[in-house]
């Protein structure tokens, strides 16, 4: 007896054929202006339609940081994700996975012609050697890092930097990025902004607020 197809998990991005978007993934616990700064920044320097900010349901390197809940995150998120090209998802969630690899190829094999790129910054590339998989990352999306203040010499003197020092692209080609056959990935210099999650976990201050 033939098996029944199981159905697809709805994720809701409504994503148009040929569209360029970025994908910003992050436990966000909390989003704060930092994180708006990045996925702004790669919005306008890499021509992208959309960003969408991919509320990780669980960090697996993250794991006993005091982690807020998954509903609670996204709601964050939203608060700083603001205009029309940024989206909040949960989409890692409904995919069944918290690992960044499978959800490249999950979306790519949903949206085949869509022409993502992958955004982080420059403390994600510091350990991104420590992502499961992370060779297999960056050799099925292109990756756009954005500056952050105290990572620069980390990040570019990192495993993952030297392994791939020869897909390194100039920043002037920034808006041909999402048009690249991978691996190519590309630092992106910018004002720096200091938010950071870290600080806002170990302080008794209530979450940050968006302006």
């Amino acid at each position: 007896m033939r098996a029944a197809s199981v159905p697809r998990a709805k994720i809701g991005l409504a994503l148009a054929p040929g569209m360029r978007v970025g994908l910003y993934g992050g436990s966000f616990n909390p989003a704060h202006s930092g994180h708006a700064h990045v996925a702004e920044t790669a919005r306008r320097r890499l021509g992208l339609r959309r960003v969408i900010w991919l509320v990780s349901p669980g960090n697996p390197l993250k794991a006993g940081q005091g982690r807020a809940g998954l509903k609670v995150r996204v709601e964050g998120a939203a608060a700083f994700a603001r205009g029309p090209s940024m989206r909040v998802s949960d989409a890692e969630a409904r995919l069944g996975s918290p690992y960044t690899v499978d959800t490249v190829r999950a979306l790519k094999a949903r949206y085949p012609t869509v022409r993502f790129v992958w955004i982080m910054g420059a403390d994600g590339l510091a350990g991104f050697h420590a992502w499961r998989g992370w060779r297999r990352i960056l050799n099925e999306i292109p990756v756009a890092v954005v500056a952050r203040p105290g990572y620069g010499l980390k990040a570019l003197g990192s495993p993952a930097a030297r392994r791939f020092a020869g897909a390194r692209v100039d920043e002037r080609a920034a808006r041909l990025l999402a048009d690249m056959a991978p691996p190519a990935w590309m630092w992106l210099t910018a004002p720096l902004n200091a938010a950071s999650s870290t600080a806002w976990r170990e302080s008794s201050s209530p979450w940050p607020a968006a302006p």
